[in-house]
């Protein structure tokens, strides 16, 4: 026994043992062989094609306008102002209910557009829109 000198056995191994890892992945390629088949439905059926497309229906748009002398248009037809609330309750029983889009004259008095407002509110109308011309 000399000393300063090692066995051949106590060598540091310096190389990656692959065995172990190639073990591994053989399992995993059995297990998905056998998973595969087991997943996809046996019985072949030739099943019918149909559309799914869900029917949207789109509901309409009340164009109402106010001038600069404080008139309404109910969609350019002219109404008064004890019609308005009877239309608007009319449009609000609707299934689906129409937009609101109100179109105020820039010279008129507000006192207008707020009675709008209130009328379509009292009615139970759910969507108003204001519509502007954008500026210039």
């Amino acid at each position: 026994m000399a000393f300063g000198t090692q066995d051949e056995a106590d060598d540091v191994m310096n190389e990656i043992n692959m065995t172990p890892l190639v073990d591994v992945m053989l399992v995993l390629l059995i297990i998905f062989i056998i998973t595969v088949p087991v997943i996809k439905h046996a019985v072949p059926v030739d099943l019918p094609r149909a559309s799914n497309i869900e029917e949207v229906l789109k509901p309409e748009t009340v164009r109402l306008s106010v001038t600069a002398d404080g008139k309404f248009h109910w969609n350019e037809s002219d109404i008064s102002d004890d019609q308005l609330e009877p239309r608007m309750a009319e449009e609000a029983r609707k299934d689906p209910q129409p937009d609101l889009h109100i179109r105020g004259d820039k010279d008129v008095r507000y006192e207008r557009v707020a009675l709008v407002m209130s009328a379509a509110q009292r009615a139970g109308i759910k969507k108003i829109g204001f519509v502007t011309d954008p500026a210039k």
